[in-house]
């Protein structure tokens, strides 16, 4: 449980993409990338949610 309250900062990329988001001017890879991020952080809380309502429906509504 204490590792879910310690925050570290880290700003880790692979060599190669940073120097590629780096060096384009539009930064329209870069964006790419950030939206990409988000998409992939949203659909396991999604599915969590999605999951829990069910199970919460389920028990709680029923009676």
């Amino acid at each position: 449980m204490l590792i879910l309250f310690i925050s570290i900062s880290a700003e880790a990329q692979c060599a190669m993409c940073r120097a590629v988001l780096e060096s384009e001017e539009s930064q329209s890879a870069a964006k790419g990338i950030n939206n990409g991020i988000v998409y992939l952080m949203a659909i396991p809380y999604i599915l969590v949610f999605g999951i829990g309502y069910f199970v919460y429906r389920k028990y709680f509504k029923s009676k």
